[in-house]
């Protein structure tokens, strides 16, 4: 066996930081003229000073007539004033070639330049015509209806700053002023190497052992997000050449270098061993007492930076976001985003490795108390937990315990919280993802935690979330869900849905099977391995009232989804689990039915008149979703 050799020295992060951006000039790159045509999402790197007025003349602000305001004091609807209406309507871009004089009127239009003479403009709609005469029945004060000439920007006024980030806001300024061309700051140029014997790129047909390459997109959006060009340069598989010959081009053609996986020492870790042969200063971090994040490797070439991002990928956005992306603004001329930070309870005991420094993801359920940071658990290797978190909670090194009812810090990862118009948390199930996107379909945005029916019932009591899916079932009364209810929940019965033991069809063991058999078989067969469902989950309960005191190979892997058991049992990796039939059907599996139970929704009861509720109520009442539920093996009650 290959023995793993120790990170170097793992160091706190700040120290890392402060080591590479010692060896590294975060300075702009340089400039570049750019036309205005593709300046959006640029970085202005030198003030622009307007060269004209805006607007550049006197100009009318609506239809109506250019007047001298003194030939209108003393207007009234019993008194009067009467105007001689001279020469024809000014028109936008047509330039009066007569002064007004006093006692006269002329009609112009909106956005018409105003005539010399004529200080004031009155609305149609106040005065009437009558023959070559213009009627007042008011008088109007000099300036009114006037936008003057340099009123909104005036020659020699800066419109555009070193350092703004151009929206279409500062393009439209620009183009207003007449500006074609500017200088900003040059891009900077982002090579990204994504390493591994077992990545394939999305497309590619999909083995046993694989697994698609997600860091290569997520890095590259990411490098967009911070305004920076990445430049995508494959695949590299475990081959050290390959890997250096890559290395080599990146360095030559980029200004920044991002790899992600074997950046720990290992035989297989080869991006750590090709940095290391750079000595210009090469590696100069390698271990951070981070959680997530402790293989990150720094480093240094030709003057341009080299992160190993770790190849998890919660680990790899996170490190990122925390080591890559300031430094990427930075040399980008941009400024960094900043995020605030917001005060949460913890509503569960977290429990955290000493020694090194934990960001722990959350999301964030508002109550009437304030916000509740709800971590979330999948692991560094999860696609999706660091896009759906709200924010992160840092738990210092030498923390090891944070208990429920813990005020918590929690750092927003977008500059704003921006809550969903339902939040559902409680069990999985397809009729409710179904029923969500029938509500997103209808423009209401929603939010989905499977945490289990416990702790759904939980959050809902509490106030925290708008609809928690439960199926519970109370042994003494026999029934489902109601008796776990208390005078702040109301239930809204939703469906029947069969669960049951799950397996392969051509696996012999299972053939003829029945409940009863089927605990005489596990005793008596310990190569038949289980996957088990989360604690907190309804399924897990009823696999536990099967089981009794039965403890099977497999008791101990707990998923929290029927399609993670189905795929277990799929894979190989387990033999049974308990999944409902729907799911099994198709994945073409062998079911034995155990029991119908009652999947419901419970709602606090302070929650039931919000939109998206209401909306929720109708869409599980309608006959044609009910009938789209029904072919599912969603029956209703």
């Amino acid at each position: 066996m290959d023995r793993q050799e120790q990170f170097l020295e793992v160091i706190e992060r700040d120290e890392a930081e402060r080591r590479w951006r010692a060896v590294l000039s975060c300075s702009p790159l340089g400039e570049e003229s750019v036309p205005l045509a593709s300046a959006l999402g640029r970085v202005a790197s030198r003030e622009v000073v307007s060269p004209v007025n805006v607007p550049g003349f006197d100009r009318s602000n609506y239809d109506g007539f250019a007047v001298r305001s003194e030939a209108t004091h003393g207007a009234t609807e019993h008194a009067p004033r009467f105007l001689n209406l001279t020469g024809a309507t000014i028109t936008p871009g047509k330039i009066p070639d007569d002064e007004l004089a006093l006692g006269a009127a002329r009609s112009i239009a909106t956005g018409g330049m105003i005539p010399r003479g004529a200080d004031a403009v009155i609305l149609v709609e106040n005065c009437d015509v009558d023959g070559n005469r213009l009627r007042l029945e008011r008088a109007v004060a000099a300036g009114h209806g006037i936008t003057f000439t340099g009123t909104d920007i005036t020659a020699g006024e800066t419109v555009l700053w070193r350092g703004d980030l151009l929206t279409s806001r500062e393009t439209g300024v620009l183009a207003a002023v007449g500006v074609t061309e500017f200088q900003v700051w040059r891009k900077v140029r982002v090579g990204i190497i994504s390493t591994g014997d077992e990545i394939i790129a999305p497309g590619e047909r999909m083995q046993p052992g694989s697994v698609y390459d997600s860091n290569g997109q997520i890095l590259s959006d990411a490098v967009r997000e911070c305004g920076g060009e990445p430049h995508f340069l494959g695949i590299v598989r475990d081959d050290l050449a390959a890997l250096r010959s890559m290395t080599d081009e990146a360095l030559a053609t980029t200004d920044f270098l991002l790899l992600s996986g074997g950046t720990s020492k290992g035989r297989g870790d080869l991006c750590y061993r090709a940095v290391s042969e750079l000595t210009d200063p090469g590696i100069v971090v390698h271990g951070v007492a981070l959680k997530p994040g402790k293989p990150l490797c720094l480093a240094a070439s030709q003057g341009k930076p080299i992160a190993i991002l770790p190849g998890f990928p919660t680990s790899a956005i996170f490190t990122f976001w925390e080591f890559v992306a300031p430094l990427l603004c930075e040399m980008g001329g941009r400024r960094p985003s900043r995020h605030d930070e917001v005060n949460a309870t913890l509503p569960a005991r977290v429990n955290s490795e000493t020694g090194r420094t934990e960001y722990l993801l959350v999301n964030l359920l508002p109550s009437e108390q304030g916000l509740t940071a709800l971590p979330l658990g999948k692991g560094s290797g999860s696609v999706t937990t660091f896009s759906r978190a709200d924010g992160f909670i840092t738990i210092p090194r030498h923390t090891e315990i944070l208990d429920a009812g813990s005020p918590a810090r929690v750092k927003l990862l977008a500059e704003e919280i921006r809550p969903a118009d339902l939040l559902v948390v409680g069990s999985h199930c397809l009729g409710l993802e179904f029923l969500l996107n029938e509500l997103r379909v209808e423009g209401f945005s929603t939010k989905f935690f499977a945490a289990g029916s416990t702790t759904g019932l939980q959050v809902a009591r509490r106030g925290e979330c708008d609809l928690a899916g439960i199926h519970l079932f109370d042994a003494k009364s026999g029934t489902y869900n109601t008796p776990f209810l208390d005078d702040s929940l109301r239930l809204i019965p939703g469906y029947r849905r069969k669960q049951g033991i799950v397996f392969r069809r051509d696996d012999p063991r299972f053939r003829g099977i029945t409940r009863e058999t089927l605990l005489e078989r596990l005793k008596s067969d310990p190569d038949c391995v289980m996957v088990n469902r989360n604690q907190g989950s309804g399924t897990r309960i009823l696999i536990d009232g099967l089981l009794d005191e039965l403890r099977p190979p497999g008791y101990s892997v707990q998923v929290t989804s029927h399609h993670a058991v189905v795929a277990a049992i799929l894979q190989g990796r387990a033999d049974w689990g308990v999944a409902i039939q729907s799911v099994a059907r198709d994945a073409r599996l062998g079911f034995l039915d155990m029991t119908d139970e009652h999947f419901d929704f419970v709602v606090p009861r302070k929650r039931l008149d919000r939109s998206a509720v209401v909306a929720f109520r109708r869409i599980l009442e309608d006959p044609h979703i009910r009938n789209r539920l029904e072919n599912w093996g969603f029956a209703s009650k």
